[in-house]
């Protein structure tokens, strides 16, 4: 019965619309499910940081994975973002902060190529331009002590040339509060003698952007006043050692300039003494902390300098150092860098020295010897002196200023191979040299928001 049933021709039609139907009812029922999973299923790509290049690339199974035949990206514009098709690639520079959806429109297997797209909306956050959250608050010009935010200057200095800049930190313009750092030098054309100094206040002292200052003003004073005399017996020693090649003519010959320069590290401790007890008796209200005695406290600041001249073809250099700051120095050939200074730095914070501490004087765990270097080379291409804000952010650790790749690195840096694209050019105008170090002083380094001073001698 069932046979001749099904033979009817016209039963036979309905029986197979009817399978057709249930076969193209289960397809569109197919779809429906793998495009209500596609939306469901929550997709995260990279965040973005305003104005820094973006690129995020969908994994390369995407498509197979989430049973698509094809895919698109739209509303990118907002984001100043575009996709690529090809590479499954959204990439460009976001220009504002955002926090917003573009559209994902995408086919599923089983469907037509002209069929209507489906829609998703995947959320993409553009974070603020890092930069842009610090505020920038002039110091108080009104303040015991005030000096310029910021200073730099370019200029010859006998057969070489010196840069150099001192920029408030962005923690200090976010507050509002001074530039701790500072710096001097000075080229005296009788003697040809060029020194510079180098000093970094310590954020815990109050006064300490007058200890910095103090600190390289007087080095330079003493030198002049004191040490380029006292030099002068040094260069007919040391010229003695050229003639004879006597290892203890050269011994004797350093001893004299360390003597010497000596002196100036004294000095330079001597006068901040005497401006903090002057300021005390005049100004006894600045100083807030009763417990302490010591009013060149209030003063604490680093200090490195270095004294140098070409005597009989060679370069000598005087230097001495208290506290984090390096002095580096790179060959002619710019294969061999060396640090010139010992670096005080604790195991902990704050472990630092400070030219203010009268016991580096007289430390026998570090005598004061120690502290003081003569080194002598035919020639070199650069002299650095920088006080940590620069050389936490670039050297990270003190161990990489023993190192001359990273000294290298560091010179690269300056010389364009950076995320700024600033570029320093040393054989050019000092003052284009100078605009561009300062624009290259405003490098971003996470975490290190401190004053950056950083002089280049070449």
């Amino acid at each position: 019965m069932v046979n001749d049933f099904m033979k009817d021709e016209k039963v036979h039609e309905i029986y197979t619309s009817i399978v057709e139907l249930e076969t193209e009812i289960m397809k569109k029922w197919k779809i429906q499910t793998l495009v209500t999973a596609f939306k469901n299923n929550g997709i995260s790509t990279d965040n973005g940081t305003e104005k820094v290049p973006y690129i995020y690339t969908f994994p390369h199974n995407f498509l197979e994975k989430n049973n698509l035949i094809k895919m698109n990206c739209v509303d990118l514009d907002k984001f100043n973002l575009t996709y690529n098709q090809d590479t499954m690639t959204i990439e460009g520079t976001p220009e504002v902060k955002l926090d917003d959806f573009f559209t994902i429109e995408f086919l599923v297997d089983g469907e037509e190529a002209s069929e209507i797209k489906h829609q998703k909306q995947v959320k993409l956050l553009i974070n603020p331009d890092p930069k842009s959250l610090w505020k920038d608050i002039p110091s108080d010009t009104n303040a015991l002590f005030w000096k310029e935010d910021d200073k730099s200057e370019a200029t010859k200095i006998g057969e070489k040339s010196i840069v150099v800049s001192s920029k408030r930190g962005r923690s200090h313009k976010n507050v509002g509060s001074f530039r701790d750092d500072d710096y001097a030098f000075k080229y005296f054309e009788d003697s040809e003698w060029t020194i510079v100094a180098v000093s970094d206040g310590a954020g815990s002292a109050k006064f300490s952007r007058k200890g910095s200052e103090i600190a390289c003003s007087e080095t330079i004073k003493c030198f002049e006043n004191v040490a380029i005399k006292e030099l002068e017996l040094f260069e007919e020693e040391f010229n003695q050692f050229i003639d004879l090649k006597e290892g203890k003519q050269l011994e004797q010959a350093k001893e004299t300039a360390i003597k010497a320069i000596y002196k100036v590290a004294v000095h330079a401790h001597t006068e901040i003494e005497k401006i903090a007890s002057e300021t005390a008796l005049e100004s006894p209200k600045a100083f807030d902390k009763t417990k302490i005695l010591n009013k060149a406290d209030y003063f604490h600041a680093t200090l490195i300098f270095i004294a140098f001249k070409k005597i009989n073809n060679k370069y000598v250099f005087l230097s001495f150092g208290v506290g984090d700051c390096p002095i580096g120095i790179i060959n002619k050939d710019r294969t061999e860098a060396k640090l010139l200074n010992w670096l005080d730095i604790g195991k902990y914070g704050g472990g630092t020295r400070f030219i203010t501490n009268r016991e580096i004087f007289s430390s026998k765990e570090r005598p004061i010897v120690s502290r003081f270097n003569v080194y002598i080379t035919e020639d070199f291409s650069f002299l650095f002196l920088m006080t940590d804000g620069i050389y936490d952010a670039k050297f990270i650790v003190e161990a990489n200023l023993e190192k001359t790749e990273k000294w290298l690195e560091f010179i690269a840096d300056l010389e364009g191979r950076n995320e700024d694209n600033v570029t320093l050019d040393f054989s050019r105008d000092l003052n284009q040299l100078e605009e561009n170090l300062n624009n290259w002083m405003d490098f971003w380094s996470k975490g290190n928001h401190d004053d950056r001073t950083l002089a280049i001698i070449f």
